[in-house]
């Protein structure tokens, strides 16, 4: 019994050996396992870094080749969408001094590149800014030009050589905004002095203050689609403030056009070959028409508009050297006139052809106005015109509450003999002399046909009843 208890024993501490020794290789092993995947770990970090250390520029490492950093657009809200390009990240001195034009360029070309980007002109700045094209074939859509600060045109006759048309321009863009509480200075009065109508500008010399003859538009959209204008000033213009020519869908408001009344050949806004455009809640002071609609034009709504000093608003000149015109859908409603020329007027030049059709002024209020209500199918801004049998027809022009007072005359309407006017018609027309002077001129017509409404003051008598008695036969040339 003694030997079995032994035995037994030594069975027992055997097993519990045994059983000790196998845990403690399980727990070595897992140390094991443990620390291989920490070594794991770390060896992929050093090979990691290994990469970044190695990679320079060098030919067998993986890094890229670094280069000198370009000016970065400043993220709007966080979005590309809206990156900023800031004339003055390229360069701009923004001291009315020194010249911008190359900053402005680059700014352009770098915001071009980018979708719905802004380029920004900073407040508080004077750019120096020459003859300049923003151009958009390559560009992507949605641009807007931000500009808080003030561009101011040179005077120095190097920048124009022997004459340009224009001194800002953009061209050829889907989606182009300008927008913002700056300026754009056109420093004007330079040209100004020698504007003379009897001059042909194209083949001129420079003038005795080697300004050319040619004076170039201030601001100048060419071709674009999707074209806002809005918040800006642009003031003492060469020439024309503003112009479109072949755009389409263009809105312009909330603006000011600022130029005296003794600054020559300034229209405010001039559209030409444009169509869907809308142009309202805008102050237009200049020296010639506040709006100017020339041929090509269809689809125009304008509306609470203040104009004054200037020549009103004016469907053409349309006809020029005998060349076909055609016009159709124009709104001109809720305008302020005061001190102009005209009030609403249409003007054709003798030997033109086309139409102009389909036209309304509606809730027009004029004050001091020279002679508030005009066709002139006669119209000539020389010295002496031809005298020529065609013109462009006029048809369907509405006149509809008209109410103020003139200075002069409150209706002219002279029709061509060959092309008479039709279908004019004239509802709630009230225009009181300023005064009772001598030189009043009672309302004149000669060749318009249509119906009065309403009674008018005063009385409009020489417009007739009905239509007119035509055998002329229409060519190609007068259908639009």
């Amino acid at each position: 019994m003694r030997c079995f208890g032994v035995l037994l024993f030594l069975v027992l501490v055997l097993l519990s050996a045994c059983s000790n020794f196998d845990g403690c290789e399980g727990k070595r092993h897992w140390r094991q396992r443990k620390a291989s995947s920490s070594m794991i770990r770390k060896k992929g970090k050093e090979k990691n870094g290994s990469r970044h250390g190695h990679g320079g520029g060098g030919r067998g490492g993986s890094g890229h080749l670094s280069h000198p950093p370009a000016p970065s657009p400043s993220p709007g809200a966080g979005s590309p969408e809206s990156a900023v390009f800031d004339v003055l990240d390229f360069g701009a001195k923004g001291d009315g001094v020194a010249d911008d034009t190359k900053a402005f360029e680059a700014a352009w070309a770098a915001a071009c590149k980018v979708a719905s980007s802004v380029m920004a002109v900073p407040p508080e700045f004077e750019f120096l800014v020459g003859p300049i094209s923003f151009s958009g074939p390559y560009c992507q859509p949605n641009i807007v030009f931000q500009l808080d600060g003030m561009i101011i045109a040179p005077t120095n006759a190097k920048y124009w050589g022997s004459g340009l048309l224009w001194w800002i321009e953009f061209t050829k863009l889907k989606g182009i905004t300008i927008r913002g509480s700056g300026v754009i200075e056109g420093r004007g009065s330079a040209w100004w002095s020698y504007a003379d109508s009897d001059v042909d500008p194209i083949h001129d010399e420079l003038s005795s203050t080697n300004l050319p003859q040619i004076k170039p538009t201030a601001l100048r959209f060419y071709g674009s689609y999707n074209v806002t204008v809005t918040g800006i000033t642009i003031q003492n213009s060469q020439q024309c403030h503003l112009k479109f020519d072949n755009c389409e869908a263009v809105q312009v408001h909330n603006i000011t056009v600022a130029s005296p009344g003794s600054s020559l050949n300034t229209d405010g806004i001039h559209l030409q070959n444009s169509r869907d455009v809308m142009i309202h809640h805008a102050n237009v002071s200049c020296g010639d028409d506040c709006v100017s609609i020339q041929t090509g034009c269809s689809n125009i709504d304008i509306h609470s508009v203040n104009c004054g000093p200037g020549h009103g608003i004016s469907v053409g000149g349309l006809g020029r050297d005998s060349s076909k015109a055609c016009v159709s859908n124009i709104t001109v409603r809720d305008v302020n006139f005061h001190g102009t020329m005209t009030g609403v007027r249409i003007k054709t030049w003798q030997g033109g052809s086309g139409a102009a059709e389909s036209i309304r002024f509606s809730n027009i209020r004029v004050s001091e106005v020279q002679t508030p209500i005009v066709i002139d199918q006669f119209y000539c801004d020389r010295s002496s015109c031809r005298n020529q049998t065609s013109a462009v027809a006029l048809s369907g022009v509405a006149y509809e509450n008209i109410k103020g007072t003139y200075t002069v005359k409150p209706v002219h309407f002279a029709c061509s003999d060959a092309s008479p006017c039709s279908d004019i018609t004239l509802t709630q027309i009230e225009l009181r002399p300023l005064q009772e002077h001598y030189h009043m001129y009672e309302p004149f017509c000669w060749q318009t046909f249509g119906e009065l409404y309403t009674p008018t003051v005063p009385p409009i008598a020489c417009l007739q009843n009905g239509k007119p008695a035509s055998n002329r036969i229409l060519s190609d040339r007068d259908l639009c």
